[in-house]
């Protein structure tokens, strides 16, 4: 299993809003390298849902549910997506400054490139931030 950060604002789309969806697909993203990391992933693989923007934490876990295919929002076919099921909200929010903070956090992309919109986590980062979330 793989594990990720996917990135969205929450007011454009929220935790609440993929809660109430059930199962959606995770479209609009236009980055090559944030692309690639969607044609990377595997039905399994478990994926940090952080709101950017104002929030800045990691707020649930979402869970891969399909392969990537091309995303529907565009005709470009250099574009795909995946479909997400949430999985849980975490017990709190994990903000970007205790990320920051947390010395075993300090190689995460979402420290080094905070712009990039779906990346990888290493299983011990992912671990390491639900557990501060029960903190």
């Amino acid at each position: 299993m793989n594990y990720w950060l996917i990135k969205t604002e929450p007011g454009t789309y929220s935790w609440d809003d993929f809660v109430k969806l059930g199962r959606d697909h995770w479209d609009g993203v236009r980055n090559y390298q944030a692309r690639n990391n969607l044609k990377a992933m595997k039905i399994g693989d478990q994926a940090l849902f952080y709101h950017s923007v104002n929030d800045k934490c990691v707020v649930g876990i979402a869970e891969v549910v399909s392969d990537f295919y091309p995303d529907p929002t565009t005709d470009d076919d250099r574009w795909v997506v995946v479909d997400l099921v949430p999985v849980r909200k975490l017990k709190r929010p994990v903000t970007l400054d205790e990320v920051k903070g947390e010395s075993g956090l300090s190689e995460m992309v979402l420290v080094k490139n905070t712009r990039l919109s779906v990346q990888p986590v290493r299983k011990e980062e992912f671990d390491l931030i639900i557990a501060l979330s029960e903190s």
